[in-house]
This record gives structure tokens, sequence and C-alpha cells, in this order.
């Protein structure tokens, strides 16, 4: 499935804003957000902002709809990618859609393609 293509504003929090006014020309813009969810999700969507060290509840991530934007500290999911018995799901527990391996970012697909085409030696098995 391909990955969700909602994209939201977080703006720069009042402290930082507040700092910047010492700095002449130098005003702190929007971040923008895009969700690392499978298409057609149910519910918010979401981004993993940081992480702190693996533990659960350690990631922050940014869940929205309708413009307003939450920040929450979430467990990660504990599934096991079959495909890599090593690897987890990179998504929060009870994410909606599927896990982060059946998830395919089109664009970054679309950038690999083109980077096996122009480079062939570079993607060589």
């Amino acid at each position: 499935m391909n990955q969700c293509t909602a994209v939201a504003l977080l703006p720069p929090p009042k402290h930082v804003l507040a700092l910047a006014l010492s700095v002449p020309d130098r005003r702190p813009e929007a971040g923008h957000l895009l969700c690392e969810l499978g298409e057609g999700h149910d519910g918010a969507h979401a981004t993993m902002l940081w992480d702190e060290g693996g533990r659960p509840g350690s990631a922050v991530w940014a869940r929205w709809r309708a413009g307003q934007v939450r920040l929450l500290p979430l467990p990660w999911c504990a599934v096991l990618d079959p495909g890599n018995a090593d690897a987890a799901c990179g998504l929060f527990a009870g994410h909606p859609s599927g896990h982060d391996w059946e998830v395919t970012d089109p664009t970054d697909e679309a950038i690999t393609r083109e980077l096996a085409r122009r480079h062939p030696h570079l993607f060589r098995r």
C-alpha cells in the first residue's frame, strides 16, 4: 500500500518565537509533517518527531486531524517484520493501516528507480 499523502504545518513553539525576537530577520518557520501511515487509514495522521532511546513511550509522535496537531509520547509497535526477525515495525503500537514494511513511499520509490537507471552499478546485487 502507498503511504498517506497528508501534510500539516507545525508552527514553532511560542518560547522559540520569543527567543527569536533577539535575532533580527531570523523568524523561525513552521515545519512540515508528512504522514507515515498507509493511505486510507482510520483516525488521525501521524509522524514520529524524535525518539529518546527506544524505551517504551520514548518516541514523540505528532498526530493531527483537521489542522489540530498534538504531540504524544507513544510506545513502539512490537510486531516483528516477517522478512527480518531482527526488525520491528517502525510505527507506534496500535497504529491503523499496515506495518511500516507494508507501506511504500511512492516518492522514494520513484527516486530509487531514477537513481538505478542513471547509476546501475550502484544497485547491482
